[in-house]
């Protein structure tokens, strides 16, 4: 079956409840009414509630009506949040400066809207001291508590401790601040490189009033 709906001499029932081309109500006419009057009005006649009793149609462009409900549906999608997860991995015993890179892409991913999937891997003896997994993904969860907070509580998974982190921005927010970033940015290289011109006509100006100076 086709998911169009029934258009002009497709239709085919005695009666049609008709709605005008601005969404005003005609009433109950007869379905040869109808065609006339689209036909006048230079539109279509379409079915948009064919199990009503009788079927609803309105005069409108169907041409127009669906390439704006395909642009509508492009956009749409276009702007839909796919929640990602990403995963970042530490040891129990990480040293400071990578415990700050890792840290550093956590907070990138929160920024973005992702979750963030936090495991940490014990090897050998570490296995003995989970409390140091712990007490390293505590530590992470309040230096990044402004962005994300913990979504799945630290739990052990064979030889890896795992915590989930969520982040308080949406990702629909996080796109559309993204967007604005990236316009003013643009904006901002726009303007300095009109003032670099504006600068270096100036410069090549200036020795001409010097010249007429002399």
């Amino acid at each position: 079956m086709s998911a169009e709906p029934r258009i002009n001499d497709r239709i085919r029932v005695p009666e049609v409840r008709l709605v005008g081309p601005s969404g005003e109500q005609v009433g109950i006419v007869p379905l040869a009414k109808a065609l006339e009057l689209a036909q006048e009005y230079d539109l279509d006649l379409v079915e948009v509630a064919a199990t009503a009793r009788p079927p609803v149609c309105k005069l409108m462009d169907y041409g127009k009506f669906k390439y704006e409900s395909a642009m509508k549906a492009r956009e749409a999608r276009k702007n839909q949040a796919h929640t990602v997860i990403k995963e970042m991995k530490l040891r129990p015993k990480i040293d400071p400066h990578d415990y700050d890179t890792k840290k550093g892409h956590v907070v990138r991913f929160l920024k973005q809207g992702d979750k963030v999937k936090i495991t940490i891997m014990f090897r050998g003896r570490e296995q003995s001291r989970p409390e140091l997994g712990f007490r390293l993904l505590q530590r992470l969860a309040d230096d990044v508590q402004d962005l994300g907070y913990v979504e799945s509580n630290p739990k052990q998974d064979g030889r890896n401790m795992i915590m989930v982190l969520g982040p308080h921005k949406k990702k629909t927010e996080a796109m559309a601040e993204a967007r604005e970033a990236q316009a003013a940015r643009k904006a901002a290289g726009q303007q300095g490189g009109h003032g670099h011109r504006a600068q270096a006509e100036a410069e090549v100006e200036a020795p001409a009033e010097e010249r007429a100076e002399a």
